[in-house]
Parts: structure tokens; C-alpha cells; sequence
């Protein structure tokens, strides 16, 4: 029998949905994207836009049913998937966003960051927060970044003064990221982001938090190995990017940009300790603007985008709904 060769030796696996070989093979256990178009269930039009050809940074925008005239709310979201799986228009992104589009009747716009291990973090930051500058361009000058031609969705039914950012998991994180940066910038000129809608949170530090030191802890273990190897050139699980409330972020928390936060959690989600912590450590920075908890109870990780129709995830999204309208 022929010895394994690089193609065939395993270099880092994250069961479920990740496998690396040494000769760089990524396996990925994730389900393909859904076509852009109308949704027959939602009457929600969506289409696919390129933001930059050079890195492949792309977006999916939801439009409502009857837009055509007037201004919407716009929602910038970010996906999940641990930073190496998921799209702007996977099946979960793409259905959850399209009845959130329809029942809130606000403008979505779904980015799609590069994903790790072939681009490492902090790519995923770097991408999101120029998908969002993207976003804002087309508030003052109706052109996006670069002076390429604007999204027309964009400009004829943005209401830049009425954004929102929003991910869950690790989109989540991300959003909270963005916010921060947005917060430090003092903002994007041409747009006010009036909130961050922070769902089943992926973050994590060095320390210990709830049933992390006990029945958590195998979880904990290989949440922490996953974070060192997609991010190689880390200074390690308190980096801000990872843990917010690390010396090494310096209070950047209390800065973050919008007038409100809602943090959702589930009850039987392994990163549910994580997402209290947040929303506890949030509302002790100094952060400014209000800090609201969803828990959900009896439900795991990410529920709402597995089964958007599901009694919690409904519950859920009329909580969402709300925060939208405040």
C-alpha cells in the first residue's frame, strides 16, 4: 500500500464542518448557496453585487415586497459559519434574511467576507469593515467607493440614517468589531447607525467564563484551538478581536457605535455563558446607549436561522422587528 501523501495527511480538523490537508486541501461540510431572485415564500427580491474585484468581496441586497418608493431601514448583516463556511446568500443567511426583509420591510444587505483558512483573520474584519464603508459611500455621494457606479437598490431606497448592524455566531463578533470601528471613527460621513443586533455571539479569552471550567470544557478546548489556527498571527485568545473585554482592547468597547444593542442568546447553546458575559460587561463599560437581552429558551445555536418559522425563532424575530422600529 502506497504511503499517505500531503493531499491525504490531516493538518487540522473542526468536526463538523472543516478539514485542512497538508498539502492545503480545505474540505468544507456546508450546504451551497441559494440563487438570488425573488423568494417565493417572502415575495423578497434579492440580487448579487460585486464590491471589490480584486479580493472577491461581494454582497446579496434584500429588497421588500411593494419598495417601490420610499425609504428602508437599512440592516447590514454579517453570516456565520466559525469564519470558514457560509456566503452572503447560504441557505440560512439567504432565508432567514429574506423573512426578516418581509416582516420588518427594511433593506438588507449581506455581506460575503473571505473565509479562513485561505485568508486568515483578520481578513474577515478587514472585508466587513470595507463592505460597510461600500454601504455608507452610497449615502452623500450616490456612488460607491472608488467612484464606481452605485447600487442603485442602494440608492433609490437606503435610509442612511436609520442603519443597523447585525451577524450571528461569528458574524456576530464581527459586528460587534465593525460597530467598535465605526464607534473610534466617530462614525461614517453620510450615515447614523442607530443599533447592533448581536446574535448568539462567538467570542472567547484566555479565562474561563461559566460552564466553560466544567461541563464546557472539551468545547472550550477546541473553540480555542480553532481560534489559534485561523488567526496564526494572533497574540492569542485576549486579542480584542477575540475577547472585547481584554486589557489589550483598551475599553474600545464603550466607544462602539449606535444608540442600542440586543444581544440574543439560547439556552442550550454551548457559547450561551459567553453571550451573557457580553451583554453584562457591556452594559458596565460606560457604553452609552442601551443594552437589551434575549434569551431563548430550550433552543441551541443559531436556531432562528435553521428554522426561521420555528414558535422561539418567530418570538425572536418580533423582538428584532421591534428593536428595528424603536
Amino acid at each position: 500500500m502506497a504511503a499517505p501523501g500531503a493531499d491525504d495527511e490531516l493538518l487540522f480538523e473542526y468536526p463538523p464542518i472543516l478539514r485542512q490537508y497538508k498539502s492545503g486541501r480545505v474540505e468544507r461540510f456546508s450546504f451551497p448557496p441559494i440563487r438570488a431572485g425573488v423568494d417565493p415564500a417572502t415575495g423578497v427580491t434579492s440580487k448579487d453585487v460585486v464590491i471589490d474585484q480584486a479580493n472577491g468581496l461581494c454582497a446579496r441586497i434584500f429588497l421588500p415586497p411593494g419598495s417601490n418608493a420610499g425609504k428602508l431601514p437599512v440592516v447590514v448583516y454579517y453570516h456565520g459559519g466559525a469564519y470558514v463556511m457560509g456566503s452572503a446568500g447560504d441557505l440560512m443567511t439567504h432565508n432567514y434574511l429574506s423573512a426578516l426583509v418581509a416582516a420588518a420591510n427594511v433593506l438588507a444587505v449581506s455581506l460575503g467576507y473571505r473565509l479562513a483558512p485561505e485568508h486568515p483573520l483578520p481578513a474577515a474584519y478587514d472585508d466587513s469593515w470595507e463592505g460597510l464603508k461600500w454601504v455608507a459611500s452610497h449615502s452623500t455621494t450616490g456612488t460607491a467607493t472608488g467612484g464606481v457606479e452605485g447600487e442603485p437598490w442602494l440608492v433609490d431606497h437606503g435610509d442612511f440614517s436609520r442603519v443597523f448592524l447585525a451577524g450571528s455566531s461569528a458574524g456576530a463578533t464581527i459586528a460587534h468589531v465593525t460597530a467598535v470601528r465605526a464607534g473610534e471613527h466617530a462614525g461614517l460621513p453620510g450615515i447614523r447607525i442607530r443599533g447592533v443586533l448581536v446574535v448568539h455571539p462567538y467570542f472567547n479569552g484566555a479565562a474561563d467564563i461559566g460552564k466553560e471550567a466544567t461541563t464546557g470544557k472539551a468545547e472550550k478546548e477546541k473553540a480555542d484551538a480553532l481560534w489559534r489556527f485561523l488567526y496564526p498571527g494572533s497574540p492569542g485568545l485576549d486579542d480584542p478581536l477575540s475577547n472585547p473585554f481584554s486589557e489589550a482592547a483598551g475599553g474600545s468597547v464603550a466607544r462602539i457605535a449606535g444608540e442600542r444593542v440586543l444581544v440574543c442568546v439560547a439556552e442550550k447553546d454551548s457559547l450561551r455563558d459567553r453571550g451573557v458575559w457580553y451583554y453584562e460587561c457591556l452594559k458596565a463599560s460606560g457604553y452609552g446607549g442601551e443594552v437589551e437581552l434575549l434569551e431563548s429558551m430550550g433552543e441551541g445555536h443559531v436556531f432562528c436561522s435553521i428554522d426561521p418559522h420555528c414558535e422561539k425563532a418567530m418570538e425572536m424575530q418580533e423582538r428584532v422587528i421591534g428593536f428595528l422600529r424603536k
